[in-house]
């Protein structure tokens, strides 16, 4: 019956929405165009672009808005001007503003920014000429650099990092950044041709008013990587591809303090590896790691689960970062909460050199190769674990093929083995993504899983169909995880089970939308979800999410309003939180407000606060989280999450669980930082504090300074456990 109603709902719905989307247009015919010059010296990349050679240079023509009125002329002039020479390719770029360096916004340091944070200028480069890849390297007004891979405006390795170099400067008319990108760093191919035309496209983002406009016309629907939309860059001569060898070693001394019952001795001790990457050709390349060491990555932020859904961490490591589109690929909710919210992902690269805690275990080594083409696309990832503890050595092995054809449809496969001294756990897994015209797609995922020393065999497969347009999107997913399924190197967010998970949102800027000048868009939406148990084919659980409203301000402040009805038929019990709820039927409406201020003003706040019966009781569960950025050289974060229970569980329990989240960054410029992170968990009474100075003396090249401190205390708040560790590391990156 639920399956009933939601079809009639959607349908209703849907049916309301569909029209002409007068707003969407096709790529252009006539492509924009802006010449680079050759030139013989180097150029002193300062974000002064005084050099003689850069009046050479034929300035862009003007750009064009994505956002808020899309296909217009930018109200801001932005002036993009590209040279190169036997060694980089230099681009520089003049965004003009008549509010000058008043006008800019930005709130933090960090590598890999916020892009809705930050002023912005992303260039995004199609050296194949394949309409589908690009490489995009963008900056902010102080010179913060943000780089990442792009596939088909739909996989992005967004913690890939390029060897490149940028300066900025700030004045009463606008910024400036001055860019150079060695041509080692770009991949194209070796052609015959003296002269090449790369696809490319620069966007810019002002932010103060939230405009985003591009040098060749985006539909707001996609963004300035949708490289089949992109402009061309002409007139290049790169020297042919050559020897590119990339080292990375790293030296590393900790000194390890622990205290407790039990306690291990303190101790002193020295490591040393790195990794190297070779560039085979324009197409392949070949990454080699030795005593892989990550000490320097971000800790895991804490989650209060309230859900029976698993808790994706995602990956902070920068070795499994890179290329992490071609073997992590997945069908998941999307961050605006389309899709449903079934995780299934074959591949999960956390399963390598971690436990269940996130805790690190050591890798002694490996190597992963990639081959990426216009239509063929393959790789392998081996990875040797060594033994910790109580888990043994351990062997990993990822392979992936993926065929590109037609306008942005690929098929693949991918096959992992996780072989033990005991078992081997074996996952062959079949994908596909289809284009069906400009506005609708199709991904697909099946996969099947085996263990030798059970023999015990397992299915997951998820659909999706995709519309979506400038005035609304619709989706329908379909999954299905049987209870046997046991992906040892992949990541599920619930097993046993059958989901259905439509929805849809309607996106409204017309002339009823009141308050213009504040309000940018009205997007109210309907996110059903309905769940049975695979294994019996009965009803486990329907929600019915509702947002009646949804609000997107100009400046980038939003608010969602939500109820969601839901009717439950546990078949186990569930332990959200230490409270155990019993298996049985349940039935209850919660309340849901979603909203955050201008996210890049010097302070801001982001509400996530539900209501509500629960189960059999109630829980109000609320997550605050405020920024202080009072300079873009200082941020000050603070997270307060509470969940309080009342007559919750078999036997009613009342509670409240409370999460500190402590983080700041200082920085004296974009290389050299000092942050920090506190947690503190009122659920098993841990407190861990992790600090980081760093200091990038040249491109790519480190050195770091780490304090993590661990502590778990009893109910008299005295410390039964605890761990100090200080840490110095050094890696000097060198390109051949």
């Amino acid at each position: 019956m639920p399956k009933k109603i939601l079809l009639v709902l959607l349908v209703f719905v849907s049916s309301r929405l569909v029209a002409q989307d007068a707003d969407f247009f096709k790529p252009d015919s006539v492509k924009r165009k802006i010449e680079a010059v050759k030139i013989d010296n180097s150029i002193h990349v300062d974000g002064i672009l005084d050099e003689p050679e850069w009046q050479l240079a034929k300035s862009s023509s003007p750009f064009t808005q994505m956002e808020p009125a899309q296909g217009k002329p930018s109200n801001f002039l932005t002036e993009i001007k590209v040279l190169y020479n036997r060694q980089n390719l230099y681009v520089g770029v003049i965004a003009h503003d008549p509010l000058g360096k008043k006008a800019i916004r930005a709130t933090d340091f960090m590598r890999d920014f916020d892009l809705l944070k930050h002023d912005l200028i992303n260039l995004s480069f199609d050296c194949f000429n394949d309409k589908r890849n690009a490489m995009a390297f963008a900056t902010n007004a102080y010179g913060v650099q943000r780089d990442y891979l792009a596939f088909d405006d739909l996989l992005y390795d967004v913690d890939w990092n390029g060897l490149w170099n940028v300066r900025t400067t700030r004045g009463d008319s606008g910024w400036v950044a001055e860019i150079a990108i060695p041509w080692k760093t770009l991949r194209y191919p070796k052609s015959s041709d003296t002269i090449q035309s790369w696809g490319f496209n620069v966007a810019r983002n002002r932010r103060l008013t939230n405009e985003l406009s591009a040098f060749s016309p985006v539909p707001r629907v996609f963004t300035s990587t949708r490289m089949d939309y992109a402009g061309v860059l002409t007139n290049l001569r790169p020297p042919p591809p050559t020897t590119n060898i990339r080292v990375d070693p790293y030296f590393l001394s900790s000194y390890d303090h622990y205290s407790g019952p039990d306690a291990l001795p303190a101790k002193t001790h020295y490591k040393a590896g790195g990794d190297l990457k070779w560039a085979i050709s324009p197409n392949s390349v070949l990454d080699l790691t030795a005593n892989t060491d990550f000490a320097q990555a971000d800790a895991d932020i804490q989650v209060n689960n309230v859900t029976q859904f698993s808790v994706f961490f995602p990956e902070k490591r920068q070795f499994f970062l890179e290329n992490a589109s071609l073997f992590s690929f997945n069908v998941q909710m999307s961050p605006d909460g389309s899709g449903g919210s079934m995780n299934l992902q074959p591949f999960f690269s956390r399963s390598i050199g971690l436990d269940d805690n996130g805790n690190p275990i050591p890798i002694t080594g490996g190597g992963r190769y990639v081959y990426r083409s216009d239509k063929l696309n393959y790789g392998a990832i081996a990875m040797r674990q060594g033994s910790y503890n109580d888990s043994p050595g351990t062997n990993f092995f990822v392979g992936r093929v993926s065929e590109n054809f037609g306008s942005q449809n690929r098929v693949g496969a991918l096959f992992t083995i996780k072989n033990q001294p005991d078992h081997t756990n074996i996952e062959s897994t079949v994908d596909g993504f289809f284009r069906l015209g400009d506005e609708n797609s199709l991904n697909t995922i099946f996969t099947h899983s085996i263990s030798t020393n059970t023999q015990q065999q397992g299915f997951a497969g998820i659909a999706q169909f995709y519309h979506s347009t400038n005035h609304y999107k619709f989706w329908w997913t379909e999954s299905i995880v049987t209870k046997t399924f046991d992906p040892e190197m992949g990541f599920v967010s619930r097993k046993d089970v059958i989901g259905t998970t439509p929805g849809v949102n309607w996106y409204y800027r017309g002339n009823l939308l009141p308050f213009k000048s504040i309000l940018r868009a009205f997007e109210p939406g309907i996110l059903p979800e309905l769940y049975l148990q695979e294994s019996t084919g009965r009803f486990t659980e329907f929600d019915l999410p509702v947002w009646p409203i949804w609000l997107n301000f100009q400046n980038g402040a939003f608010f969602g309003y939500n109820f969601t009805p839901s009717i439950f038929h546990l078949t186990e019990p569930f332990q959200p939180l230490g409270v155990n709820i019993p298996a049985g039927n349940y039935s209850f409406t919660r309340q849901w407000i979603y909203a955050s201020t201008d996210p890049s003003k010097i302070l801001n706040l982001v509400v996530n606060y539900q209501w509500g019966p629960y189960y059999n009781g109630r829980l109000n569960s609320g997550d605050w989280k405020l920024q202080f950025s009072p300079i873009p050289y200082i941020s000050l974060t603070g997270e307060y999450n509470r969940n309080r229970f009342k007559d919750v569980g078999t036997p009613a329990v009342s509670k409240v669980v409370d999460l500190y989240i402590l983080q700041s960054r200082l920085a004296l410029n974009p290389r050299v930082q000092l942050s920090g992170l506190f947690q503190k968990n009122s659920l098993n009474s841990e407190k861990t504090y992790n600090v980081r100075l760093s200091w990038e003396f040249e491109p790519l090249s480190y050195i770091y300074i780490i304090y993590n401190h661990g502590s778990a205390y009893n109910n008299l708040l005295i410390p039964n456990t605890a761990e100090d560790h200080l840490i110095g590391k050094v890696s000097l990156l060198k390109q051949f």
